[in-house]
C-alpha cells in the first residue's frame, strides 16, 4: 500500500469535514441538534469509509487467491445506512407526535454524509457544489421565508386544533 494513496484519502476526509463544517455551522448557529462536529465527523467518516474502500481494492494482500469485485455504490449505501440512524436521532416530535422537529438538520446529515463520499471518490468540484446548494438551502430559503411570511403548516394547526407548540413554547429548535 503506498503512503500516498493513503494520504490522498486523509487529504478527501479532512477536505470533506471542511464542507460538512460549514453545513454544520449554520445548523450550530441556529441552535439545532446536531451541529457543527456532528457535521464535520459524518462528512468526514462517510470519505474515509470510500476512499478506504478504493484503497482495499487496489492493495494486493486482497486480490489473491481470487480477484475481488467492488461495487463502490455499496458503500454509499453502508454510509447512508449508518447516518440515517444518526439522522433518526435528530427527529423528535412535539406533543405525542402532532408536531415534527429535527428534520431539516437530518437531512443535513444525508448531504453531508453524501458530500463526504463524493470527496471520497475524489469528486471535489461535486462536492464543492453540494455543498454550497445545501448552504444555498439552508440559509437563503429560510431567510426568505421570513421575509415573505410564510408560515409552516403543522399538523396540529392544519386540524384547526391551534394546540400545537408555538415558536416561543418550542424555542429555537422549531424546525
Amino acid at each position: 500500500m503506498q503512503l500516498m494513496d493513503q494520504l490522498w484519502v486523509v487529504g478527501g476526509a479532512a477536505y470533506a469535514m471542511v464542507l460538512g463544517g460549514a453545513i454544520g455551522f449554520e445548523r450550530e448557529l441556529k441552535n439545532r441538534p446536531a451541529g457543527f462536529r456532528t457535521h464535520m465527523l459524518v462528512a468526514g467518516a462517510s470519505s474515509l469509509l470510500v476512499g478506504m474502500g478504493q484503497l482495499v481494492m487496489m492493495d494486493p494482500r486482497f486480490r489473491l487467491p481470487f480477484m475481488i469485485t467492488m461495487d463502490p455504490m455499496r458503500l454509499v449505501e453502508a454510509v447512508i445506512g449508518g447516518v440515517a440512524f444518526i439522522g433518526a436521532g435528530t427527529i423528535f416530535a412535539w406533543r405525542g407526535g402532532r408536531d415534527v422537529a429535527g428534520i431539516t438538520t437530518a437531512a443535513s446529515l444525508l448531504m453531508v454524509a453524501v458530500i463526504g463520499a463524493c470527496t471520497g471518490l475524489r469528486y471535489h468540484v461535486l462536492a464543492v457544489a453540494a455543498a454550497v446548494l445545501t448552504l444555498l438551502v439552508l440559509t437563503v430559503l429560510n431567510w426568505s421565508e421570513r421575509r415573505f411570511g410564510i408560515k409552516r403548516m403543522t399538523p396540529a394547526r392544519a386540524e384547526g386544533d391551534g394546540d400545537a407548540p408555538s415558536d416561543q413554547t418550542r424555542g429555537r429548535r422549531g424546525e
